[in-house]
């Protein structure tokens, strides 16, 4: 489902990492790890289509949308599900319109409202929909976040740092939800520092060794 060919990234004259292999298979919980500054969040937002590679190729469930801007958007909204490392959400909104936001396409209300609460329910918090995101603790917000990702059912889900705010019963919460979506079918990939989530993943890929040193700047061709 993700396929990841001869990768690279730059920011200026650093070279992030380059020549970056890396496939995902539905079905599969892995573990992307690295020293701080590998860039393992710069690599999920190339995958997410909110960042552009330097070099190389992403393709997404075999389509590959270069740097087309509508392309990318329809990837966006077609398969992929975020869990951002600081939520991502509209802080002055309700946990509802944080929730509705990720839908396509015309859904009844009795029906948003249904699947909101069983989402809420899933992530031990039941009967929050009316409340405003900037009310909510980190941890709270971050379940908000994972609960927008059980509303949407993508089949690639991308998590940064997804456990990093919770507590051990929450974040152990957290790990069983995504092994449910790898379960359904969904690729699942996980940038962590945490050994916890990395052993519970099906396996590692670590960004380590693949950063190149400062180099002088790049011609453009």
């Amino acid at each position: 489902m993700i396929e990841v060919r001869g990768a690279t990234k730059r920011r200026g004259r650093r070279t992030i990492w380059s020549n970056v292999d890396l496939d995902v298979r539905g079905g599969e919980l892995v573990a992307l790890t690295g020293a701080s500054g590998s860039g393992k969040s710069t690599l999920l937002d190339c995958i997410g289509m909110i960042d552009t590679l330097d070099g190389g190729s992403i393709v997404l469930e075999g389509r590959d949308p270069g740097r087309s801007a509508r392309q990318r958007r329809l990837l966006r909204r077609d398969l992929l599900g975020y869990v951002f490392q600081n939520y991502a959400l509209v802080e002055d909104a309700t946990v509802q319109a944080n929730l509705d936001v990720v839908r396509a396409g015309l859904i009844r209300r009795k029906t948003r409202r249904h699947e909101n609460e069983q989402a809420l329910a899933r992530v031990g918090l039941p009967s929050r929909t009316k409340d405003i995101v900037h009310e909510l603790s980190g941890g709270e917000q971050q379940r908000v976040a994972l609960a927008r990702l059980l509303v949407k059912r993508p089949r690639i889900v991308l998590a940064d740092e997804p456990t990093g705010a919770l507590d051990n019963v929450n974040a152990a919460m957290v790990m069983t939800v995504l092994r449910e979506f790898a379960d359904a079918g969904a690729a699942v990939l996980i940038a962590t520092h945490s050994d916890r989530v990395r052993r519970a993943c099906d396996r590692e890929f670590s960004l380590d060794g693949l950063t190149a040193p400062t180099t002088a700047p790049v011609p453009v061709p």
